[in-house]
């Protein structure tokens, strides 16, 4: 029994508002994070993704209000990440209202973390944010997987094998793997399904497919590829496509939605 897909609106969230570019860069004002989650929820989205994506210590505050602001107006899981270094992080995130928390850098820099939060919170609040993109295939840099993880939104090569680092950090206790597409992200030209694949292949925790939804038809490649969820943002927020037409696509497709 295959469960539902879920359908995921992310939200870039810079300085209190919502943000989105292509790529990570030039950056567009696309709406306040509160209003647009309650939108997102009345639209029967199953779930929300916030990123703190400056996520400087400056902008801590602005984040816990947000997640506190929007907690108390939506009922359906509410996952954020941006800047989460410590299980410390984690609880306060947790406090605020958030119901899982999705860790990056700091997993990279000691993958040990992982497991620490997952010891302390549980394996279900955990979300493994992987920003992969095609790595060299000769000369430096060379993955066996042909994928390599990087920092920095997309800027920085890690120097480590997307596909391996998602399978070490489902062993380590991450419960969920969102995986997003650094060349395709904003492109609007379909997921990056060769990725999908690689990593359904090695692990067992659910996979969130991101970067490059553009038409309705990728969503359900992306989920023939292996991903349980599909997250989307500049589609939703400007208002190309809606959760329901998503979702419509989905079941049109042969796939079990909410």
């Amino acid at each position: 029994m295959s469960l539902a897909v879920r359908v995921i609106p992310c939200l870039d969230v810079d300085a209190g508002r919502v943000v989105k570019g292509v790529n990570f860069v030039d950056l567009r004002d696309a709406g306040d994070p509160v209003e647009m989650a309650t939108v997102y929820d009345a639209e029967g989205a199953d779930e929300l993704t916030f990123l703190d994506i400056t996520a400087s210590s400056g902008s801590r505050a602005t984040t816990y209000d947000v997640v506190s602001r929007t907690a108390d107006q939506v009922f359906i899981p509410l996952t954020v990440g941006g800047g989460v270094r410590t299980p410390e992080d984690v609880d306060r995130l947790l406090r605020a209202g958030a119901d899982k928390v999705g860790i990056n850098t700091a997993a990279i820099a000691r993958p040990e973390v992982i497991a620490e939060i997952a010891h302390r919170f549980g394996s279900q609040v955990l979300v493994l944010s992987v920003d992969a993109r095609r790595a060299p295939t000769s000369g430096d840099g060379v993955q066996p997987s042909g994928f390599e993880v990087t920092t920095h939104g997309g800027r920085q090569s890690a120097g480590i094998d997307a596909v391996e680092w998602a399978r070490r950090a489902a062993e380590l206790g991450a419960g969920e793997i969102l995986l997003n597409s650094m060349d395709a992200d904003g492109t609007r030209n379909g997921f990056d399904l060769e990725m999908i694949q690689a990593v359904r292949d090695v692990v067992q925790v659910p996979l969130i497919a991101s970067g490059g939804a553009g038409r309705l038809e990728h969503f359900a490649a992306a989920v023939d590829a292996g991903a349980d969820a599909v997250l989307a943002a500049s589609v939703f927020h400007f208002g190309d496509m809606t959760i329901g037409q998503v979702k419509d696509a989905l079941r049109t497709a042969g796939h079990d939605v909410r």
